[in-house]
């Protein structure tokens, strides 16, 4: 039976062996995406605070000023007095007939300066979040199918690696539990891929499980299904329109929002895309289980009422489940312990298509060797 499993292990893996690389190569390298450029960019996301910030309205006029042809969608704010203020802003391309594009202008809170304007497509790590994603390809192009079908390969690949682990006596378990590296070279390739496949195969599972969501449609309904779960979420509720009213100021919409939720470690505010749209606060509470785990307070933006909450716990439990895949995904679902845990096993699922690769050449090598030796024997017999 082993000899069928070691088999599909093999035929999966030479065909899906170089997608496999990429994708753990370029997960490796996003997981401490945020971080580097936090790291490199202190001028963009850090400020020295001072007594009291400016208005949201003088920051979004300083952005209309600056911007004359631009659309705000939404800001962001943090609890930390040092950090920047952040807003979504459309604008017009440089070029007649250029569609719009969507960049976040870092702003400081209290002296309303723009930090710096950031188009996260003309960066290195959206290079290399397409890669990951899409082989270089557009969004809804073949390379995500492939991607997809490979990560659907990667599955099979390690619960045949497990079966194919998986030892008859205890003293097989003891040396596969552990790398030989005083036995040569074929020896120590032959246990790191053994070896560190044992140890990163379950992680590498989930990895590979959730990035399924963004490769197939059917697998993000799938989550819906099985937690009976409605797919769409409720519909928010609108602003009392009036054609003679004036909107109210961000702030003061921010402020009905922290009467439900006064304490968080951001806001996020929303913009009505129309004249009966409400004002969305998202908001990451102090004790939130992960960073997507947010609580959405809708306001009129006539004349600021609270006209509906969802909080995480309030949302349907395929919702809940759906939102747990990017920190799961990315390794930020822990903070750092687990983006290094991430890490780590990303770089051991770079290794394996290597040395996977070499034990099966090694294979081939022997082989010919007995058959040249079987070939070349002599009959004495006579």
């Amino acid at each position: 039976m082993k000899i069928f499993f070691r088999r599909i292990h093999l035929y999966l893996s030479l065909a899906a062996g170089l997608v496999i690389f990429t994708c753990c190569l370029t997960g490796a390298i996003l997981v401490f995406e945020k971080d580097i450029q936090m790291a490199l960019n202190k001028n963009r996301y850090y400020v020295a605070p001072v007594e009291q910030p400016l208005s949201l309205e003088q920051l979004t006029t300083n952005v209309n000023q600056n911007f004359p042809e631009s659309k705000i969608s939404s800001l962001k704010l943090y609890a930390d007095k040092t950090r920047s203020t952040e807003v979504s802003v459309s604008m017009k391309g440089e070029a007649k007939g250029d569609p719009r594009q969507n960049v976040t202008v870092f702003m400081n809170p209290y002296t309303g300066e723009v930090l710096d304007v950031y188009s996260y497509r003309e960066t290195f790590f959206y290079q290399v979040f397409a890669l990951h994603r899409w082989l270089l390809g557009s969004s809804d192009g073949v390379g995500k199918y492939i991607v997809g079908i490979a990560t659907l390969i990667f599955l099979f690949i390690l619960i045949t690696g497990i079966i194919l682990w998986w030892p008859k006596t205890q003293k097989i378990l003891v040396q596969r539990l552990k790398i030989k590296s005083n036995a040569g070279w074929k020896r120590f390739n032959h246990d790191l891929h053994i070896v560190l496949g044992f140890y990163s195969a379950i992680i590498l599972f989930i990895l590979a499980f959730t990035g399924l969501a963004w490769s197939f449609e059917w697998f993000n309904k799938g989550i819906y299904q099985v937690t009976n779960s409605p797919l769409q979420p409720p519909a928010p509720p609108k602003s009392v329109y009036d054609k003679d009213a004036k909107t109210v100021s961000l702030d003061k919409a921010l402020a009905a929002a922290k009467t439900v939720y006064p304490q968080a470690v951001s806001y996020n505010i929303s913009l009505p895309k129309d004249s009966t749209g409400a004002v969305v606060v998202s908001s990451v509470s102090n004790n939130a289980i992960h960073e997507s785990a947010s609580d959405a307070v809708y306001v009129d933006q006539y004349n600021a009422t609270i006209l509906g909450k969802l909080s995480y716990n309030e949302r349907s439990l395929g919702s809940r489940v759906r939102s747990t895949f990017k920190p799961v995904h990315t390794g930020s679902i822990w903070g750092t312990p687990s983006k290094i845990i991430a890490f780590v096993v990303c770089v051991f699922g770079c290794s394996f298509p290597v040395t996977g690769t070499i034990m099966w050449l090694n294979r081939i090598k022997k082989k010919r060797k007995r058959t040249v030796l079987a070939n070349n024997e002599v009959d004495y017999s006579l």
